[in-house]
């Protein structure tokens, strides 16, 4: 394989995280130092090395800077394929008369480095400890140090994460407003159209109660459209701007019950004590709808719902747990759940946006959701958020 053979994946990979035109990043200034500290050198440095430069993009105990690729001592030893450590870079053949050797550009003696490589197995650069005078490191040292070459990728990678997923709740949110505009316009028309309909049939209630049963039936259907265009709107939405106050979850959970009063007619709703948590209180209020109104769905035949609300103090996080007394829901199904569109049981009414939201709001406020046994039979469906 020819040097241009390696160097266009490498490039490519280097231009993905965006950072040889960006300010040094705190969390790799942090790394490179605690590199330096673990070898107990006074010089670190990240390096990404392209098809003609090396970029020092962070450093430690010295300024950063950009040079020519043939003068990278990195370079030399970038495809090694494991880590290279020189106890005196000045008696190596392969660095003795490298410019960062003879004093040039650099004074380098002690010189460890560790590649970088990304998931698709792709080589852009490595973490590098160096020092003025001869050094040796010890096993414990090479170990750490090869662990945090991984970390560096790891949080180039998590960066890169971040950035497409912003980028795609964007577009997604987009999406979602132009199709709830583009739906809802032709959805209100057929609606009204349907009730003008219904009006007229009223007018002439000896004519065939089937008309009157199908527009109904039209008009439910247009109805439940209407609902998942929200919902689906709703579910794009999440994460974009979140507010971060106290939430009062015992005073949200009143205003749930006041929302739900028709639903409850008729069923149980033990509610304990909850907590206050840091959050946006829309979308707090969402969730605990949500789930409260799905418990309400699933009842043990020829019962009444029963559902209880209450919460648990678990290390550093509130748990809240919405349990019902249903028919509770197989373990393998308890993830899917939560995939937009999915449903379980085709019998109960339902979208299949609902879950799928609440784990997007819980997801953006640092927490996390999911479902188990309740302790009575059915199902408890719990989050968990920062306390």
């Amino acid at each position: 394989m020819t040097t241009t053979d390696l160097d266009l994946p490498r490039v490519a990979e280097i231009g993905k995280y965006h950072v040889l035109t960006e300010p040094p990043r705190a969390d790799l200034l942090a790394l490179v130092e605690i590199a330096a500290q673990v070898a107990r050198v006074p010089m670190a440095t990240i390096n990404l090395i392209t098809d003609t430069a090396q970029h020092q993009i962070a450093t430690h105990g010295f300024e950063a800077s950009i040079c020519a690729r043939e003068d990278s001592m990195c370079n030399l030893v970038l495809h090694e394929g494991a880590p290279v450590v020189v106890p005196d870079a000045s008696r190596d053949d392969r660095f003795r008369d490298n410019p960062f050797v003879t004093g040039v550009l650099g004074d380098v003696r002690f010189y460890a480095t560790h590649q970088l490589v990304t998931p698709e197995d792709v080589v852009i650069g490595s973490l590098c400890v160096f020092d003025t005078v001869p050094r040796e490191l010890s096993d414990e040292q090479e170990r750490a140090l090869a662990g945090l070459a991984d970390r560096v990728v790891d949080l180039l990678e998590l960066e890169l994460r971040t950035r497409e997923l912003k980028r795609s709740n964007e577009q997604l949110a987009a999406f979602a407003g132009q199709v709830a505009h583009d739906l809802r316009n032709p959805l209100a028309a057929v609606s009204l159209s349907l009730r003008l309909i219904g009006e007229e049939l009223d007018k002439r209630p000896s004519e065939d109660g089937a008309m009157a049963y199908l527009l109904q039936r039209a008009l439910g259907g247009a109805e439940r459209m209407q609902g998942l265009i929200d919902g689906l709107l709703a579910y794009a939405r999440v994460g974009a701007e979140l507010q971060r106050v106290p939430v009062d979850l015992a005073a949200v959970l009143a205003d749930v019950h006041a929302d739900l009063a028709t639903a409850l007619v008729g069923t149980t709703l033990v509610v304990g004590e909850l907590p206050t948590v840091v959050g946006d209180p829309v979308q707090l209020r969402a969730v605990l709808q949500n789930l409260v109104a799905n418990a309400l769905k699933f009842t043990r035949p020829g019962e009444p719902a029963h559902v209880e609300v209450d919460s648990v103090l678990i290390r550093d996080r509130w748990r809240v747990e919405v349990c019902d007394r249903g028919p509770g829901i197989a373990e393998d199904q308890r993830d899917r759940v939560f995939a937009p569109l999915a449903r379980i049981d085709e019998s109960v009414e339902g979208s299949g946006i609902g879950l799928s939201t609440c784990r997007r709001i819980v997801e953006a406020h640092g927490g996390r959701i999911g479902l188990t046994d309740a302790a009575y039979g059915g199902t408890c469906a719990w989050f968990e958020l920062p306390a």
